[in-house]
């Protein structure tokens, strides 16, 4: 039984991974939306600055993935800070903490 409670899963790496690399892709995707909203508006209404419109709103997007990949992993770090094997110690309190001065090399 304790041979199971040490086993590492296999697939936790794999979805790790997968996530990350959806990131990247979500980007791509992001960007391809917006060029083809932007085709889309143009080539309805016949007006050409809609597509860099698209654009603009595609890079948006791609943006706001990116932004919100930073922010889960941000929450993550925070909790894995709090652990109390990982939480950083006052190395100052052991230090001297004096000003040496200028240092010439």
């Amino acid at each position: 039984m304790a041979n199971k409670e040490e086993r590492k899963p296999r697939i936790k790496p794999i979805i790790e991974a997968a996530d990350s690399l959806s990131l990247g892709i979500s980007m791509v995707v992001a960007v391809l939306m917006g060029v083809g909203m932007g085709l889309v508006l143009k080539h309805f209404t016949e007006i050409a600055w809609l597509f860099w419109v698209g654009v603009a709103i595609g890079i948006a997007a791609a943006i706001l993935n990116v932004y919100k990949a930073y922010s889960k992993q941000y929450k993550e770090f925070e909790e894995l800070a709090k652990e109390p094997r990982y939480a950083i110690k006052k190395q100052l309190e052991d230090e001297d903490d004096e000003d040496y001065g200028e240092t010439k090399y």
